[in-house]
C-alpha cells in the first residue's frame, strides 16, 4: 500500500467518526427546527380560528376533527385557568395511509361571551424512523463520496505534488556504490522535499566519500602487506637452502614460511570478502553451471586423487545464473575444495546440478555441523587448523550479493545448497 492511499486509511476511519457525530448533531438540530416551524404554524392556525369563531360562532359546534385540522369542546372555567398552551406528538389515524400517522397537537383555551372553550390543532410532520432512515443512507452516500473523492485527489491531483519525493525514492532505489553516479533529485518548491532532498543528497556523497577511502585503504594495507610477507618468505627458503641450519631450525623456518603463506592467503581472502560486500564486481553475465562444475572438477581431481577421494558430477538438468563470472569459479570452487578439506580417505564428493539449484555434497564427520555457525568468519571446524575459515564465508557473501539462498542439510553427508531462482 503506498503512502497516499495509506494515510486514506486513517482518514476513512477519521471521516466515519467526524460524520457519525455530525449526524446526530444535526438530526437534534434539524427536529429542533421543525417542532419550531410546526409550533409557529400552529399558533398562527390558533389565531386564524379566533378571529373566525368571532366571525362566526357556529365555528364553535366543530366538536372532532373530521376533515378539519381542528375541534372545539367546551371547558369549565376551574380547567381553563389549569390548562396552559402544550405542543406535544400524538398519533392519529389517516385515511389515505390507512394507518396511524404521527402529527404534531397544540392543546390551549380560549374565552367567548364568558364561556371556556378547549382548542386542539394538529398538523402533520415528518415520520421519525423515515427521517432516521434517510438520513443514515444519505449520509452513507456523502461518505462513499468523500472517500472516493479524496481517492481520487490523492492519486491524481496529490501525486504532482508527491512526485519530487517518488522521484528520490526511484533515484535511492537504483543507486549503487562503486559506480560513482550520485542521486539526482527533482526541483520542488515545497520546504519539505527541499530538506529531504538536501539531507540525502548530503548523507548519499558521504557515504560515497566514505566507501572511496575504505575502498582505498583496504587496497592499500593489502598491497602494503603482501610486499613484506612476499619478502620475508623469499629470504627464509633462502635461508633453509643454505644447508648450515639444522634440523630443529629448518623446521622451525618451515614452521614460520607455513605461517606467512596462511597469513598471505587470509588477506587475499579477506579483501575479496570486502570486495564482495563492498559490490566491486557489478559486471554481470550468463554463467553456465554446467560447464563451470565440470571445468573444477578437472581442476580438483589431482587434489581429490591425492586425498584418495571420489568426486562425481550430477547434471540432472542445465542451469544458468547471471554473475560475475570470476566469482561465480570462486563461489563453486571454495564449496569444492571444502568439500574435498573436510573429508575422509576414500570418502566421496557429489555435485548435484537441477533446475533452480546445484548443491554439492561430502561425506566427513559422521555429526552434523551448527547450521548457525558454519557461514560465520573464521569458524573453523577441528580438522581445518590450517584453514582461513573464510571459505564459506565469502560462499554465503557471493550469495548474499546475488540474492540466492543457501542451505545446509545433514543426511548421512554434508550437503551446502544454492538456490539461484525463488
Amino acid at each position: 500500500m503506498n503512502l497516499l492511499n495509506y494515510t486514506l486509511r486513517y482518514l476513512a476511519f477519521a471521516l466515519f467518526g467526524i460524520i457519525s457525530v455530525w449526524a446526530v448533531l444535526f438530526y437534534i438540530n434539524m427536529l429542533d427546527e421543525v417542532y419550531d416551524s410546526l409550533d409557529d404554524g400552529l399558533d398562527n392556525y390558533k389565531l386564524l380560528i379566533l378571529e373566525k369563531v368571532n366571525e362566526d360562532p357556529a365555528t364553535l359546534s366543530r366538536t372532532d376533527f373530521g376533515e378539519a385540522n381542528y375541534e372545539i369542546r367546551e371547558i369549565s372555567s376551574i380547567q381553563a385557568f389549569q390548562e396552559k398552551d402544550s405542543y406535544r406528538d400524538t398519533l392519529m389515524y389517516m385515511m389515505n395511509e390507512k394507518d396511524l400517522e404521527p402529527v404534531r397537537m397544540l392543546t390551549t383555551d380560549f374565552k367567548y361571551k364568558d364561556r371556556f372553550y378547549e382548542l386542539k390543532i394538529i398538523s402533520s410532520m415528518v415520520e421519525e424512523d423515515d427521517l432516521i432512515e434517510d438520513l443514515f443512507f444519505a449520509l452513507i452516500w456523502l461518505y462513499v463520496a468523500l472517500i472516493v473523492s479524496i481517492l481520487v485527489v490523492n492519486n491524481f491531483l496529490l501525486k504532482k505534488v508527491w512526485k519530487p519525493f517518488y522521484h528520490l525514492l526511484e533515484q535511492l532505489k537504483h543507486f549503487q556504490l562503486g559506480k560513482g553516479e550520485p542521486v539526482k533529485t527533482a526541483d520542488t518548491d515545497v520546504k519539505e522535499f527541499r530538506e529531504l532532498n538536501s539531507a540525502v543528497t548530503s548523507l548519499v556523497l558521504h557515504t560515497l566519500e566514505t566507501y572511496n577511502s575504505q575502498k582505498q585503504f583496504i587496497e592499500n594495507a593489502s598491497h602494503e602487506l603482501q610486499t613484506p610477507v612476499a619478502i620475508s618468505i623469499n629470504k627464509l627458503e633462502m635461508l633453509a637452502e643454505k644447508n648450515d641450519l639444522g634440523e630443529a631450525g629448518l623446521e622451525a623456518v618451515g614452521q614460520v614460511i607455513q605461517t606467512l603463506e596462511r597469513l598471505t592467503r587470509l588477506n587475499k581472502s579477506l579483501l575479496l570478502l570486502s570486495k564482495i560486500e563492498n559490490r566491486q564486481f557489478p559486471e554481470t553475465e550468463n554463467v553456465s553451471v554446467n560447464d563451470l562444475a565440470a571445468q573444477l572438477t578437472n581442476e580438483f581431481a589431482d587434489f581429490a586423487e591425492y586425498k584418495d577421494i571420489t568426486i562425481k558430477l550430477y547434471e540432472n538438468s542445465r542451469l544458468s545464473v547471471s554473475m560475475q563470472k570470476d566469482l561465480a569459479a570462486i563461489l563453486l570452487s571454495n564449496l569444492l575444495k571444502n568439500a574435498i578439506v573436510h573429508n575422509y580417505s576414500h570418502g566421496s564428493v557429489n555435485i548435484y546440478i537441477e533446475k533452480d539449484h546445484f548443491s554439492i555434497s561430502n561425506s566427513g564427520n559422521p555429526e552434523a555441523l551448527d547450521k548457525d555457525k558454519i557461514f560465520r568468519r573464521f569458524h573453523k571446524s577441528n580438522s581445518g587448523k590450517n584453514n582461513t575459515g573464510l571459505g564459506l564465508a565469502i560462499v554465503k557473501a557471493i550469495a548474499d550479493l546475488y540474492g540466492f539462498g543457501i542451505e545446509y542439510v545433514f543426511d548421512n553427508m554434508h550437503t551446502i545448497k544454492i538456490h539461484v531462482e525463488g
